[in-house]
């Protein structure tokens, strides 16, 4: 076990640990849940870290794809190591800019949104003379399950709203500077059960296989999302999915009966199952505090550190763990050290008996840490991030946000100088 007293005593705190071992068997685990051959994306808005995401890159036997929403997402993939040919870029509101650079920087497989969000990946594409790959998000007309984070049979900005593609097919494959291989489906996030994930995955195929036949979607490439689950920010194990290969493979054979020589090629995502239970965040109690019958513990991490996509619907973390042993229990509210009555971590949990200067360790937090926080919130300087393998150090790193200014001086509001 990672000896997180050790590293907050020579790094400090607030503190992130990544263990790369996690991150590796939890590829390998996932992996082999899978239907093979397929490919799958890391999904690096989970964590950008290069060394995490390097990990996947280059474990399990077979690497993983990068998918990106930003072009600052492009750059921590390329940090990590993974050629421009293996993006995945998605989003519902790429930009022209941004577009134009990822063309230019190699990106060649594109997930389009919409009629327009195509025609914007066409224009960055024939600017450039090339011709790029896109998947159709599709929003299907009804989901399979009512577990996890709903992102399909809803009123979404994500996708093309299944009823109205056969209509609009004949413009979206006629798009210059794009070539349509296939379609993209995110149904849900984090399933709660295995079932949940199955129902969901083999209504998807059959939903693909439909818009193949009857609509004339081109089906050379399809994925097919995740909503593999992860703890966040709370003890537990990341769950295991014994029956869902087998049950993929029942619903492919029957509605993509190609799919085992790679017709269509098959693809999957993932973000947080991969690399959640590889994070701990490390921090130090300030002060324990009792006011009117109640008690506050203040740590050194607050939602600059984590916490910061409380609107995703993610639950604060129920409880943190003392490093190196307890002394009892007491019902707190648990608080950072920012001056606003938002940092909040929790409120009446069951924490263990805690004094001023204790090391405590929020478990879980490899995956929507730092990087979806407040990080710059208040000006406190962001945590540092340790990566070990075993008992090895791999890097110690820290981000560091500056301004940059792009005019030094006084400017008439024209650009021209006074």
């Amino acid at each position: 076990m990672t000896d997180h007293r050790s590293l907050a005593a020579r790094f400090g705190t607030p503190l992130y640990v990544y263990d790369l071992d996690d991150v590796a068997a939890a590829h390998g685990a996932l992996r082999a849940a899978l239907p093979d051959p397929c490919e799958l994306f890391y999904a690096f808005k989970a964590n950008p870290h290069p060394d995490v995401a390097r990990a996947l890159r280059e474990g399990a036997g077979r690497a993983c794809g990068a998918e990106i929403s930003s072009t600052g997402e492009l750059a921590a993939a390329r940090a990590a190591g993974y050629p421009t040919s293996s993006c995945l870029y998605t989003g519902p509101g790429k930009t022209r800019a941004e577009l134009a650079e990822a063309v230019a920087g190699g990106v060649r497989l594109f997930s389009a949104e919409s009629e327009t969000d195509l025609r914007r990946i066409g224009a960055a594409a024939d600017g450039r003379q090339v011709v790029v790959d896109c998947l159709l998000r599709v929003n299907s007309p009804a989901s399979a399950s009512a577990t996890g984070l709903r992102m399909t049979g809803v009123p979404s900005r994500f996708g093309i709203d299944a009823e109205t593609l056969p209509d609009a097919l004949p413009r979206l494959l006629d798009v210059p500077g794009t070539r349509v291989i296939g379609a993209h489906f995110f149904p849900l996030s984090n399933a709660e059960d295995e079932q949940s994930l199955v129902d969901e995955f083999r209504r998807t195929v059959e939903v693909a296989a439909r818009l193949r036949d009857d609509a004339g979607l081109p089906l050379r490439f399809l994925d097919l999302g995740g909503g593999f689950a992860a703890p966040y920010g709370v003890p537990g194990e990341r769950p295991a999915y014994p029956k869902l290969r087998a049950e993929l493979e029942d619903a492919l054979d029957l509605h993509l009966p190609g799919w085992r020589e790679g017709r269509p090629r098959l693809a999957f995502e993932s973000g947080r199952h991969l690399v959640g239970g590889s994070g701990s965040l490390v921090a130090e109690v300030l002060d324990v505090k009792h006011s009117r019958g109640q008690v506050f513990v203040v740590l050194d991490a607050g939602i600059n550190a984590f916490g910061g996509l409380s609107g995703l619907g993610r639950l604060l973390p129920a409880s943190v763990r003392p490093v190196g042993g307890g002394r009892g229990s007491v019902v707190a509210t648990l608080t950072g050290p920012l001056c606003t009555p938002g940092d909040l971590l929790g409120r009446d949990l069951t924490l263990p008996d805690l004094a001023v200067g204790d090391v405590v360790a929020i478990p879980n937090a490899g995956a929507y840490g730092l990087t979806a926080s407040l990080v710059r919130f208040l000006g406190r300087e962001a945590p540092a991030e340790v990566v070990v393998r075993g008992d090895t150090v791999v890097s110690v790193s820290r981000l560091d946000h500056r301004r940059e200014y792009a005019v030094t001086g006084p400017s008439t509001l024209g650009g021209a100088q006074p």
